[in-house]
């Protein structure tokens, strides 16, 4: 029979395999083939095309701004778990004490149950520095749309200057997207704290779930674009 510590380095493995191979997948051979990214950039590129028709530009700033507020709410919270984790840590002799009384909790040494919070605690640092980046590269877009020359300018020379800046938007996106799936997963390895096991039935379950969210929701079906944008 497996000792514990195989099953611990077991789940570890299938969990960052499983979490870097769907990031892989869904952001470059999954784009390709049409999912909820790939839709997303092109209403960024259909988004940017109409801003550089409008002469009143503020909509597209106000749109950017609730984008960034989003970013700095998940990076905030973030840094909240981490510090509670922290917290956690300080006092793992009371912690592990009170859990060993929970008769389903597996039976675990201090330095494992550290390197267990330690895992959750550089998950959520993982998060807390994309959300940063992403809100970041939204500031930046926001410039690029002040900068853009005004509707009764545009010359041919201009028709790159939407999608630059739905491109830096895209960007933007996919940092963000990367923190999201870092909670989601984050929150997959509290069944670590059971056991293994259920850390590896967890992460199956959010792979499924971002899977279908991302390849076959009715969302990734509307925001396919279904019209030619000029």
């Amino acid at each position: 029979m497996l000792d514990s510590a195989y099953y611990d380095l077991i789940a570890i493995v299938c969990i960052l395999v499983g979490w870097a191979g769907y990031a892989l997948y869904a952001e470059r051979s999954g784009a390709a083939q049409g999912n909820l990214i790939s839709g997303m950039a092109s209403q960024r590129r259909a988004w940017m095309r109409r801003m550089l028709q409008r002469d009143n530009r503020m909509v597209d700033i106000q749109i950017v701004n609730a984008l960034m507020r989003s970013g700095r709410f998940f990076a905030s919270t973030a840094i909240l778990i981490v510090a509670g984790l922290l917290a956690v840590l300080g006092s793992t002799e009371r912690v592990i004490a009170l859990a060993m009384d929970l008769p389903f909790l597996q039976d675990v040494s201090r330095a494992m149950w550290e390197a267990k919070l330690l895992f959750m605690i550089f998950i959520f640092i993982y998060a807390f520095f994309k959300f940063v980046w992403s809100n970041r590269q939204y500031n930046y877009c926001a410039i690029m749309i002040g900068a853009a020359p005004p509707a009764t300018e545009l010359t041919v020379d201009c028709d790159g200057v939407g999608d630059d800046i739905a491109a830096l938007a895209t960007l933007a996106a996919k940092h963000a997207n990367r923190g999201i799936r870092a909670y989601y997963f984050g929150l997959a390895v509290l069944g670590w704290f059971l056991h293994p096991l259920l850390m590896v039935a967890a992460g199956i379950l959010v792979l499924l779930v971002l899977y279908r969210r991302e390849f076959h929701s009715r969302t990734m079906h509307l925001t396919r674009p279904r019209i030619d944008t000029p």
